[in-house]
């Protein structure tokens, strides 16, 4: 691909001063032309381009995907996250939000303006990915190569867009970007999300999380092809008490406190307390217990650190001779538990579970109203 970049020089006592001190030739446009290379085959689903500031990753992503070059765009002040997202039905919309990491749904009820710059990047990822769910052009005419079949280079081929996302991580601490890169390279590689994706960035610290399949870097202009592999996440899962639960609550969908009965877990990371999980005894049940309360931090969330952690809790009371469930309402919970040979469905109640069942504890808080899933830990 050949680009050509020029822009006009405005004349000014200013410009013609520091052209002087610093001998910079001036010229009525000033031009660059270089010449970089992209991958025209189909055996790709994640790729970077990456660069320091104005080497030129805005230009050739432009010239290669077109309209489907994800940039900033407005959201509405007066309206939730979730009704952001036109053409979308709601179960899509919470597929995708929880597919990027971001899966609070007291978030999704919030308007963008009030979240976090962490919860924003997520949400504008999400919908750069929604254009993938709409109609899809057809493949390419056997025997024409992608880049001859183009312009925009990217679309059409195999079924399957390319949506390209401009200062990706840009606004969010490198942690979150960490994250968020192992996230939507895990929706797009299970098929969570029908598309190819590529990051347009300048830092370099994704590329791993990312594992990107191909990388294009605009400090020397060459295209490698690779496949990176993702750093190792070690965890470790701690016995806490109640009080531990503050620093959770309220990035939880249910309000209710915890039953005192509740035995509690938190993992870290790094040192850094990442997901919560506690358990409870079944009513009526000797040796059952069940997850009352199951969160990550928005920071840490869709990569699979929540139920990594609770199959270690669940397993720890395997060993002790408990039988292990869970039940809940969460998409994201239901689909793991439903693809998890840890896991088998054991109830489904489409109007949930009415007071009468948690009566034993003071705080309970039923499902009434809500659909919700139940599953028993196998192991």
């Amino acid at each position: 691909m050949h680009i050509s970049l020029s822009c006009p020089v405005h004349d000014s006592f200013r410009v013609q001063q520091v052209a002087g001190m610093f001998d910079v030739p001036l010229a009525e446009r000033l031009s660059e032309e270089f010449d970089v290379e992209l991958p025209t085959g189909d055996d790709w689903q994640v790729g970077l381009i990456v660069g320091p500031s104005g080497s030129g990753k805005s230009s050739v992503a432009r010239r290669a995907f077109g309209d489907s070059l994800h940039t900033a765009s407005q959201w509405l002040a007066d309206r939730a996250v979730i009704d952001c997202f036109e053409g979308l039905s709601v179960r899509k919309t919470t597929e995708l939000l929880t597919a990027v990491g971001f899966s609070s749904p007291p978030s999704w009820i919030k308007p963008y303006a009030v979240l976090s710059n962490g919860e924003r990047f997520r949400c504008d990822l999400a919908r750069a990915l929604a254009k993938g769910e709409g109609p899809h052009p057809s493949p390419p005419p056997k025997g024409e190569g992608i880049v001859k079949s183009l312009p925009p280079w990217g679309e059409g081929w195999v079924g399957a867009p390319t949506i390209a996302f401009d200062e990706f991580t840009s606004v969010v601490d490198r942690n979150v970007a960490r994250v968020c890169s192992a996230a939507v390279a895990r929706a797009v590689r299970t098929g969570r999300v029908n598309c190819r994706f590529v990051a347009v960035t300048c830092h370099y610290d994704v590329a791993e999380w990312l594992e990107a399949d191909w990388v294009l870097d605009m400090a020397t202009r060459t295209l490698t092809r690779r496949c990176l592999r993702r750093p190792t996440i070690e965890l470790q899962v701690h016995r806490t008490d109640l009080k531990a639960w503050s620093l959770f609550a309220r990035h939880h969908y249910l309000s209710g406190t915890l039953a005192p009965q509740s035995e509690c877990y938190v993992t870290t990371w790094n040192g850094e307390p990442v997901n919560f999980c506690a358990t409870i005894p079944v009513i009526g049940y000797r040796g059952r217990r069940r997850f009352t309360r199951i969160v990550t931090l928005p920071d840490y969330q869709g990569i699979g650190i929540g139920m990594r952690s609770v199959r270690a809790v669940a397993q720890l009371h395997r060993q002790r001779g408990h039988r292990v469930s869970v039940t809940s309402s969460h998409p994201a919970l239901i689909q793991h538990c439903k693809h998890s040979t840890d896991w088998k469905a054991v109830s489904v109640k489409k109007t949930g579970r009415s007071r009468t069942s948690g009566s034993g504890f003071g705080n309970y808080r039923s499902s009434t109203g809500r659909a919700i899933v139940s599953f028993e830990f196998v192991g």
